[in-house]
């Protein structure tokens, strides 16, 4: 369990972040619960795709894309915190939710569960329950707050349907800010972007690496 604890430090550093103690353990408990019950040993092995099969990064896994939504979101909150101080925001909610946004890629992206959806999907649906469902599930069974369940369960279109938080409001802006900038910049696998949202731009193809 130690060693699984300093992976998860290791592949999100942000962790750090989190003034809250109690808050920061949490978070971290939730993705050792996630991990666990899943095949993967580690949050960089996490393929980098918005849902299984679809935007699949060039490079990288899910630590990439959770490290650069929360990122992108703390932008968000220095601003604010800076122009307009009376905007009330919760800093280390925004921090949480964002790094576990989508801690339950651990179970839908399973290989593992992909295949036994694909052979039946009849038996439990495919997938059984889409990652924010069961996001929300480990955040509440690690013992997170309410309000970063919510990020976790509402910050994909399921949140279209709720009222969004305002932290989680800022998590899912900025999460469709990382997956489209990172289409339009040909960061993902051709073939791999829905065409509804390709129609948005033009991608350019990506540098070649040295």
């Amino acid at each position: 369990m130690d060693e699984l604890r300093a992976h998860i430090l290791e592949d999100l550093p942000e962790l750090d972040l989190i003034s809250d103690q109690t808050l920061r353990e949490a978070a971290i408990e939730a993705w050792a619960i996630a991990l666990k019950q899943s095949s993967f040993q580690r949050i960089r092995d996490i393929p980098g795709e918005a849902n299984p099969g679809i935007m699949i990064m060039r490079r990288g896994g899910q630590d990439m894309h959770l490290r650069g939504v929360t990122k992108l979101a703390l932008d968000i909150v220095d601003y604010y915190a800076e122009v307009y101080p009376e905007a009330v925001i919760d800093r280390d909610i925004v921090i949480a939710g964002g790094l576990c946004h989508d801690v339950g890629k651990a179970f839908e992206c399973d290989p593992v569960n992909q295949a036994r959806w694909r052979e039946d999907p009849s038996l439990v649906g495919r997938p059984s329950l889409r990652h924010p469902v069961y996001g929300a599930y480990i955040c509440l069974t690690a013992g997170l707050p309410e309000a970063v369940a919510h990020i976790a369960g509402c910050h994909s279109p399921e949140g279209d349907n709720v009222k969004r938080s305002l932290e989680c409001l800022i998590v899912h802006q900025a999460d469709v800010a990382w997956w489209t900038i990172c289409a339009a910049a040909g960061l993902t696998q051709d073939g791999t972007v829905p065409d509804h949202f390709i129609k948005m731009f033009t991608p350019r193809r990506p540098r070649a690496l040295s």
